[in-house]
Protein backbone atom coordinates (compact mmCIF):
# COMPACT_ATOMS: atom_id res chain seq x y z
CA UNK A 1 0.00 0.00 0.00
CA UNK A 2 1.12 2.98 -0.97
CA UNK A 3 2.36 5.96 2.06
CA UNK A 4 0.32 8.40 0.86
CA UNK A 5 -3.33 6.43 1.14
CA UNK A 6 -1.93 5.46 4.88
CA UNK A 7 -1.15 9.03 5.61
CA UNK A 8 -4.47 10.19 4.33
CA UNK A 9 -6.57 7.64 6.25
CA UNK A 10 -4.87 8.35 9.37
CA UNK A 11 -5.41 12.06 8.81
CA UNK A 12 -9.50 11.43 8.11
CA UNK A 13 -9.50 9.30 10.94
CA UNK A 14 -7.74 12.04 13.09
CA UNK A 15 -10.26 15.46 12.19
CA UNK A 16 -13.09 12.47 12.23
CA UNK A 17 -12.14 11.67 16.28
CA UNK A 18 -11.19 15.19 16.63
CA UNK A 19 -15.62 16.18 15.30
CA UNK A 20 -16.22 13.85 17.92
CA UNK A 21 -14.53 14.79 20.74
CA UNK A 22 -15.36 18.27 20.98
CA UNK A 23 -18.74 18.34 22.03
CA UNK A 24 -17.79 16.43 24.99
CA UNK A 25 -17.69 17.87 28.47
CA UNK A 26 -18.53 21.54 26.83
CA UNK A 27 -20.65 23.36 29.45
CA UNK A 28 -22.25 27.41 28.43
CA UNK A 29 -20.90 29.91 31.09
CA UNK A 30 -24.65 30.17 32.24
CA UNK A 31 -24.19 26.34 33.17
CA UNK A 32 -20.72 27.27 35.25
CA UNK A 33 -22.53 30.35 37.01
CA UNK A 34 -20.56 33.05 35.19
CA UNK A 35 -22.00 36.03 33.91
CA UNK A 36 -22.94 34.99 29.80
CA UNK A 37 -21.99 38.48 28.60
CA UNK A 38 -19.59 39.24 30.87
CA UNK A 39 -16.07 38.25 28.66
CA UNK A 40 -16.21 37.39 25.02
CA UNK A 41 -19.02 35.86 22.93
CA UNK A 42 -22.06 34.23 25.62
CA UNK A 43 -22.16 30.65 23.32
CA UNK A 44 -18.06 30.04 23.47
CA UNK A 45 -17.29 27.84 26.28
CA UNK A 46 -15.02 29.20 28.71
CA UNK A 47 -12.53 25.98 28.95
CA UNK A 48 -12.76 23.93 25.89
CA UNK A 49 -9.80 21.85 26.57
CA UNK A 50 -8.63 21.73 23.18
CA UNK A 51 -5.08 20.40 23.98
CA UNK A 52 -6.63 17.56 25.81
CA UNK A 53 -8.88 16.46 23.28
CA UNK A 54 -5.96 16.85 20.03
CA UNK A 55 -3.73 14.06 22.40
CA UNK A 56 -7.03 12.36 23.26
CA UNK A 57 -7.74 12.07 19.09
CA UNK A 58 -4.26 11.27 18.33
CA UNK A 59 -4.71 8.68 20.47
CA UNK A 60 -8.19 7.44 18.88
CA UNK A 61 -7.18 7.67 15.31
CA UNK A 62 -3.90 5.92 16.05
CA UNK A 63 -5.55 2.48 17.40
CA UNK A 64 -8.34 2.60 14.93
CA UNK A 65 -5.37 3.20 11.67
CA UNK A 66 -3.38 0.17 13.27
CA UNK A 67 -6.56 -1.92 13.34
CA UNK A 68 -7.25 -0.60 9.33
CA UNK A 69 -3.25 -1.31 8.68
CA UNK A 70 -3.59 -4.95 10.55
CA UNK A 71 -6.26 -5.74 8.63
CA UNK A 72 -4.95 -4.37 4.93
CA UNK A 73 -1.84 -5.83 5.75
CA UNK A 74 -2.86 -9.63 6.51
CA UNK A 75 -5.77 -9.09 2.69
CA UNK A 76 -9.01 -8.64 4.67
CA UNK A 77 -9.15 -5.17 3.00
CA UNK A 78 -7.91 -4.61 -0.23
CA UNK A 79 -6.92 -1.29 -1.32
Amino acid sequence: MHWVVLAGAYIILWFLALQILLPIGIRARHEMGEDANAIGDPGAPPNPRLAVKALLATLVAAVIWSIFYALVLYGVIDV
